[in-house]
């Protein structure tokens, strides 16, 4: 047979044996080009590798059988809706039999006489041995060529209607006779012991020894590292080549703003000012993350270096992923400006407020684009059409690392301005350095490890059921002397369409119908295993309305509770907050929205139902919204049940308060897809394992440098560039 080869852009929709219907059903998986399909690899494998007789069955073993079908049929239980396939299949030395759930169609494919091979695991009834819903094949003869009950057999990530069956259909036929132009040159494969691309493919999807697959997936992740790293490095190239303003860094004028805050600057504080006002004297643009821990003094600060572009008659614009944050960011640097000659505007899609005064848009615009206003505050609602800067400097994005060179070049409105503002990205998650410097090669980072020195530890503490009685108690006592609490919980409801199929979603909410009427699980005889799970999930998750319904009525009636979530409206949030800053309510029901910045310093409890739902990057950032005051702050994890009491990121929050080695921690337990939110970011599972890989991450990185340094352009390694300009076309965490 002649090697074809094959161009991997190719649509999923234009392969012959998918319909329309498994497209969508595959993209909901991030299969979108036959590249994301082959690179959809394996999770796991079922080992099929030896085929024994039938009379060598024992209970609990997985095995491979291949006999005939000597008698098969299909018995309705109508009460229950099921419907049973039994076979009898038989070989030189015996019979067993086979069983199949819910699936009557298999009995018209395997019909009496029928050769057939069959793997699963063995079960034992009353009537003997079986296979419980083993995956068969029919054979054409006992040895013919089986991709699904022989060898070891790929598992794959699965999503509804769409099974690791028909994945290994799709993929086994575009893997024999093909052949890949391999873009990672012969001789890095060589130096560092990596097999080629085809090698590669074909053993991770179908293995012929265990030994071989760890080979193939080093082969496979050392690629798309090497990709991370080039982009990053050309990325920084790229920068460089800009021209900013140049904001001179005035120590004597720093010292002097500096001096007037309420507070003395952590070692780290100071050390990433210094860093970021140096990097504003530079003739090309600041590219810089900076990192801090919860509670660390990020917005400090970033107000230190507006202030310096302020002296030098430049603006900052700050921009919050939300408008609570926005909100508070403009508060604090109304608070740490006041003594300063400096206008502060805050402009949202709700709000509009110069200095202590509100106004309209269109007046805070014209401000703004006369250079009347030298720090504005806001969300994306700056990036507007009408909103011009007269003379730009900083861009200051929270939470939104990967807002890059296209993104800040729509900041540039105003007619006659050339340069590129300063960038300085924020987040309070600490991240784990394999993966900064793979995601975030193309950044320079500053870290706030330190805290204020009167910051007392937070007690975290795992509560059990039988506890709960007690911890309402100690959360009554404190709010009675004053003290304030935060209640979070992981939905606002129970489950919509972004959690549930919508082919699935009448049949579930009818099973949630009747969960809330039982008081219990729907009957889950007839239910497939998805639909069970997701029962179990709504029986234990608490939502955020039926929380808030049951602390203000009939646990907490003498207090005042207030409820806070996203679905609200931008203006009942915020004097929703406003209220529970200025010490109106006692508690605050709330989902993840206050996970970052929201800053109360009363607030000394934080409860967390259903914390075993979280990561643990989230629960630290929960944990973070108290201890804030002079007071004394606590932290309950409230897990679903008795057995998640063992669960180790709860164990790993209440052994440590350093949010860079819990973020460590995290990304081991959870992976980096999971760890920050970016398991549908189209890179494959096996790169986002390898993130944590130091060793693999260096390689890749040294040789990045080495192949730009020889040869800028990659003109000598055409297949190289190409997937480079593939791999950059992709919006990876933009």
């Amino acid at each position: 047979m002649v090697p074809r080869s094959i161009n991997l852009a190719t649509p999923i929709g234009e392969l012959k044996s998918i319909g329309p219907k498994n497209v969508v059903r595959l993209r909901r998986l991030g299969i979108h080009t036959l590249r994301h399909l082959l690179w959809h690899l394996p999770a796991r494998y079922e080992d099929y590798s030896q085929t024994i007789p039938i009379s060598d069955l024992r209970a609990g073993e997985k095995v491979t059988i291949q006999g005939e079908v000597i008698k098969i049929s299909v018995k309705r239980i109508f009460p229950r809706r099921l419907t049973i396939v039994d076979a009898i299949i038989k070989d030189d030395s015996g019979v067993a039999r086979a069983i199949w759930f819910n699936q009557p169609f298999i009995a018209n494919s395997l019909t009496e006489g029928t050769p057939v091979s069959l793997a699963g695991k063995v079960s034992l009834d009353k009537r003997g041995l079986y296979l419980g819903s083993p995956t068969y094949e029919k054979m054409t003869s006992h040895t013919g060529n089986l991709r699904h009950t022989a060898g070891l057999i790929p598992v794959y990530p699965e999503t509804e209607g769409i099974t690791s069956k028909y994945l290994r259909f799709l993929i086994q036929p575009i893997l024999e006779g093909a052949y890949f132009e391999d873009p990672l040159p012969k001789t890095v494969r060589e130096q560092y012991g990596l097999v080629d691309l085809n090698i590669a493919l074909h053993t991770v999807h179908y293995p012929s020894r265990e030994k071989d697959i760890e080979a193939a997936r080093k082969r496979l992740s050392f690629e798309d590292l090497l990709m991370f790293q080039l982009k990053a490095l050309i990325e920084r190239r790229k920068v460089a080549q800009l021209t900013s303003t140049v904001i001179p860094f005035e120590a004597g004028f720093i010292k002097k703003v500096i001096n007037s805050l309420p507070f003395v600057l952590t070692g780290d504080q100071k050390i990433a000012a210094w860093e970021i006002l140096s990097d504003l004297q530079k003739p090309y643009p600041m590219n810089r993350l900076l990192e801090g821990d919860v509670g660390s003094g990020k917005t400090v600060v970033a107000f230190l270096a507006a202030m310096q572009a302020a002296k030098h008659s430049f603006q900052t614009v700050i921009m919050a992923p939300t408008e609570v944050l926005a909100s508070q960011h403009f508060q604090t640097i109304r608070m740490l400006s006041k003594d300063h000659d400096v206008d502060v505007a805050l402009l949202t899609s709700s709000q509009a407020i110069l200095n202590d005064q509100e106004q309209t848009k269109a007046k805070i615009k014209q401000s703004i684009e006369h250079g009347a206003v030298q720090i504005i505050i806001g969300t994306h609602a700056v990036l507007q059409k009408d909103v011009r800067f007269k003379n730009l400097g900083i861009v200051v994005v929270d939470e939104q690392h990967r807002f890059g060179i296209a993104q800040r070049s729509a900041l540039l409105k105003s007619e006659g301005q050339t340069t590129v503002p300063h960038l300085l990205s924020m987040t309070a998650t600490p991240i784990p350095r394999t993966l900064a410097l793979t995601i975030f090669g193309d950044l320079d980072i500053s870290l706030l490890r330190q805290k204020p020195k009167d910051r007392m530890r937070i007690i975290t503490q795992v509560v059990n059921p039988k506890q709960r009685h007690e911890t309402y108690s100690f959360i009554d006592e404190h709010i009675g002397a004053g003290r304030q609490v935060f209640v979070i919980c992981p939905r606002v409801q129970l489950p919509t369409e972004s959690i549930i199929p919508e082919t699935t979603l009448a049949r579930q909410n009818r099973a949630h119908n009747l969960c809330a009427t039982t008081g219990g699980l729907a009957s889950t005889s007839a239910k497939k295993p998805m639909q069970r799970k997701l029962n179990l999930l709504w029986a234990e998750v608490k939502a955020v309305t039926e929380e808030y319904e049951k602390l203000s009525k009939e646990l907490f009636p003498h207090r005042r509770v207030a409820m806070l979530h996203g679905k609200m409206k931008p203006k009942e949030k915020q004097a929703i907050m406003a209220e529970f800053k200025s010490g109106w309510h006692d508690i605050l029901v709330a989902t993840s929205v206050v996970e970052v910045g929201v800053d109360i310093s009363n607030a000394t409890i934080m409860m967390i139902e259903s914390a075993d739902r979280f990561g643990l990057a989230q629960l630290h950032q929960f944990r973070g919204r108290v201890g804030r005051g002079g007071h004394q702050s606590y932290c309950f994890l409230l897990p679903t049940s008795d057995e998640t009491l063992v669960n180790k990121r709860l164990k790993a929050l209440v052994a440590s308060q350093d949010g860079f080695e819990l973020a460590e921690q995290d990304m081991k337990l959870r992976g980096p897809g999971e760890f920050f939110g970016i398991k549908q970011s189209g890179m494959p599972d096996l790169t986002m394992a390898a993130l944590t890989d130091m060793d693999l991450i260096k390689k890749a990185r040294i040789q990045a440098r080495i192949l730009l340094k020889e040869d800028p352009r990659l003109t000598r390694y055409p297949l190289l560039r190409q997937r480079l300009e593939e791999f950059r076309s992709l919006s990876h965490f933009e």
